[in-house]
């Protein structure tokens, strides 16, 4: 018998993986489910963006295999959109990676630092990629809280009282999904110092920095160092989930580094891509404020169907979900989600795949049309008075 490598352990397929499968099925069967679910922009870049694309993809040139840099101009849009709205100064041939989006720079800097007998700090809850990187490197997790007790933000005191000798990189995410809480520049100097007298690099995934929130910092702002990484990505900004286009920034040390893994691993990006990306990083504050826009109105129907439900909310969160706390008389979350999906047609994201201080959440994704908010909210009202 052919069995899987012992690196698979406990590594599931990924929850939305499964979900959207049983959502296909459902819709194949005439269900017309309403996926509030997943956060992937409905949206288009750019006319700019597409244009670019188009017109590189005619060249010739355009489709040899490319540099695993990425080509040297992407890199300077990358270090001048950092400049323009990080205020962040990056040198663009030794301090920043593109990558093929930021979700595979989170496996390139686990297989880079992490193996057997390393711990990584992972949030409870978080982004399972985080977990799930972690685990296929060999490394151990380290889960550390974030609950509404502590404003969704580590307790360094708590963490500082531990051992941490053997953990090598920690995971934070800010803005922050699930939670939707923000950063401030007084937690990003309050986790350099942490990195430094503990010895360990922070990462930082930072790609909600632009939506619904007014002022987007970097992890960053203090300068580099080889304790700070910082992960970036066009998705949720440009609507660009779908065309892979992120980056790294960080000292030279870990740029070399990760470079030397990712060589082995892909061929480099498209060229056209990396063009119609440059044409992206170019656009200005109206690009960032049209898309705000239309997440602002729909973040509005989100809360109302978060009243229908009965659930608790922060009106302060920002990027593109509304996390919600739900009433104590739900016994059983995940039980209750599939009972809105069976009856209601619609699907919200259950809390607690992001981690168990999740249990006893909801999160709806604001990458739907005003149209579909408003059925969906039809449909619960009916779903609530049956």
């Amino acid at each position: 018998m052919i069995t899987t490598a012992a690196r698979l352990g406990n590594v599931e397929e990924y929850y939305f993986s499964k979900k959207l499968r049983e959502i296909a099925e459902m819709n194949a069967k005439g269900m017309k489910i309403l996926n509030l679910g997943v956060g992937s922009p409905d949206g288009k870049p750019d006319d700019s963006v597409v244009e670019k694309l188009s017109e590189e993809s005619q060249k010739n040139s355009s489709h040899g295999y490319q540099s695993y840099k990425g080509i040297p101009q992407l890199r300077e849009a990358f270090a001048d959109w950092y400049a323009r709205f990080f205020k962040v100064i990056l040198n663009p041939e030794t301090e920043i990676l593109p990558l093929i989006g930021s979700k595979e720079g989170i496996f390139h800097i686990s297989m880079t630092y992490l193996e057997e007998g390393d711990e990584v700090l992972v949030p409870n809850p978080g982004y399972p990629t985080y977990a799930s990187a972690s685990k296929l490197a060999g490394a151990t997790i380290r889960s550390y809280d974030l609950t509404e007790d502590t404003n969704w933000l580590p307790d360094l005191k708590v963490l500082e009282a531990q051992d941490l000798s053997k953990v090598k990189l920690m995971w934070v995410n800010y803005p922050n999904m699930p939670s939707g809480k923000n950063a401030s520049r007084e937690l990003f100097q309050e986790l350099t110092a942490f990195a430094k007298r503990n010895e360990l690099v922070i990462c930082n995934d930072n790609p909600y920095g632009f939506i619904l929130n007014d002022e987007p910092i970097s992890l960053l702002e203090d300068g580099l160092n080889d304790h700070v990484i910082e992960l970036n990505s066009l998705s949720k900004s440009h609507n660009m989930a779908g065309w892979r286009m992120g980056m790294v920034a960080a000292s030279k040390l870990h740029i070399d580094n990760t470079l030397r893994f990712k060589s082995n691993v892909d061929s480099g990006m498209f060229l056209p891509i990396q063009h119609a990306a440059i044409e992206a990083l170019k656009l200005g504050q109206n690009w960032y404020d049209g898309v705000n826009e239309n997440y602002r109105e729909r973040r509005t129907l989100a809360w109302e169907i978060m009243d229908l439900l009965g659930c608790d909310y922060d009106q302060n969160q920002v990027g593109m979900f509304v996390w919600a706390k739900v009433s104590d008389t739900i016994e059983n979350v995940e039980v209750w989600i599939d009972e809105v999906l069976a009856e209601a047609k619609v699907f919200i994201t259950p809390g607690f795949i992001f981690g168990s201080n999740g249990e006893r959440y909801i999160r709806i994704s604001l990458c739907s049309n005003q149209e579909v908010f408003k059925e969906a909210i039809s449909r619960i009202q009916n779903f609530k008075t049956s």
